[in-house]
């Protein structure tokens, strides 16, 4: 007899050979600029928190005052026992932030991306996918069962070839596309995108999740920051970054809105939202728009880091997350490990995630002068 599982260790092994392999380390403590590890203390540059919200006392309290109210979940699918006031209160501040008509809360920004791809597309249909887009989108494609093609990151000549040389030839046709790139920092030329999409009789689902409560005036994302507000497109975005709770969203129009309710599988056969996470998010949605000194802060510390730091090292970005790239996996978690021995937080990202290995920053608006500084110097020894 053969043990048919066999094929398990030998796949690790190979994840080893490679340097892919990866696990979990506990941080102990509140989120913040400074994190505990093993009980020492490291400046963090690792964190999605970039408002550093997930921290805040307010959202900590409106979390506690609603587990007491509704209790530590939500029992079931919200079309089933799972549905609350507070859900419907957050979906209407989605809305209201993104200036769209309604919005939809999923329990985590995959299950909204792979609800909402499967929903909108099927086996007679064509799906462009930007090569780079995080494994939800591309996922959701899969899930979705459509025809898929990848085009060129960011390239809107290559989308456009595609689109010439393919779109009549399926029913519908969906664009998927990232705004802020989570791994490298760039931003999609989305008005353009869009341009294309009116052309060819596209729809387009934007992927807002490092953007939300980060990029535009009123911090509703790169939609807003790019002029795009009004055209025609579906949002998703996360309440786990910049929001600091958990959770994600697909926001648009109220037909689109009632048709994911009814088809997308993602939230139909999902447990609801925790209560806490729920009142958290409201509240930190509140405090994006009442407190935009966040975002400045954020930006000013974007700002202070690029000066600091050489420019040649840098892949090209004009977010929040700013990459250094390296040679090979050696290279990378060499530099890891040199910045850690020296108090900094910021991992190495390699293959199969990223095509190039890399050490990801990102940056917090409550991060100090002095610690962006510190990880400046740090950088350069490297």
């Amino acid at each position: 007899m053969t043990d048919p599982y066999a094929w398990i260790e030998q796949s690790l092994a190979t994840i080893h050979r490679a340097g892919w392999h990866r696990s979990t380390q506990a941080i102990d403590g509140l989120p913040g600029a400074m994190i505990q590890i093993e009980g020492r203390s490291y400046l963090n540059f690792a964190s999605n928190d970039y408002l550093g919200l997930a921290g805040d006392d307010r959202l900590i309290q409106a979390a506690i005052h609603a587990t007491k109210e509704w209790g530590t979940g939500s029992t079931g699918s919200r079309l089933v026992t799972g549905h609350r006031a507070l859900h419907r209160q957050l979906e209407q501040a989605i809305a209201h932030l993104k200036q769209t008509e309604d919005a939809l809360v999923f329990s985590s920004g995959y299950l909204a991306n792979l609800g909402a791809i499967a929903a909108l597309t099927g086996k007679r249909d064509l799906i462009l996918s930007d090569q780079y887009n995080h494994s939800s989108l591309r996922n959701g494609a899969i899930v979705s069962g459509a025809t898929i093609l990848n085009f060129a990151h960011v390239d809107m000549q290559d989308l456009t070839n595609k689109l010439a040389q393919q779109r009549s030839q399926f029913q519908r046709c969906l664009i998927l596309t990232d705004t802020v790139f989570s791994m490298d920092g760039d931003i999609c030329p989305l008005p353009e995108l869009l341009d294309l999409a009116d052309e060819f009789d596209c729809m387009v689902l934007v992927d807002e999740a490092h953007a939300t409560g980060v990029m535009g005036k009123s911090g509703a994302g790169c939609v807003e920051q790019l002029g795009c507000r009004g055209r025609s497109l579906i949002q998703m975005g996360t309440l786990s970054k910049a929001l600091g709770s958990l959770g994600g969203y697909i926001t648009g129009s109220a037909t689109l809105i009632d048709f994911l309710r009814n088809r997308a599988p993602s939230w139909i056969y999902t447990t609801g939202l925790s209560p806490a996470d729920t009142a958290a998010a409201i509240v930190a949605i509140e405090l994006v728009q009442q407190e935009p000194q966040r975002r400045k802060q954020l930006w000013d510390n974007v700002a202070l880091l690029k000066k600091l730091i050489s420019q040649q090292s840098l892949l090209p970005s004009d977010s929040q997350i700013l990459c250094v790239q390296l040679p090979n996996v050696k290279t990378a978690l060499k530099a890891a490990q040199t910045l850690k021995e020296r108090g900094i937080f910021a991992p190495a990202i390699r293959p199969p995630t990223v095509p190039t290995s890399r050490i990801r920053i990102t940056l917090m608006a409550t991060h100090t002068s002095d610690q962006i500084q510190q990880l400046a110097s740090a950088l350069e020894s490297i």
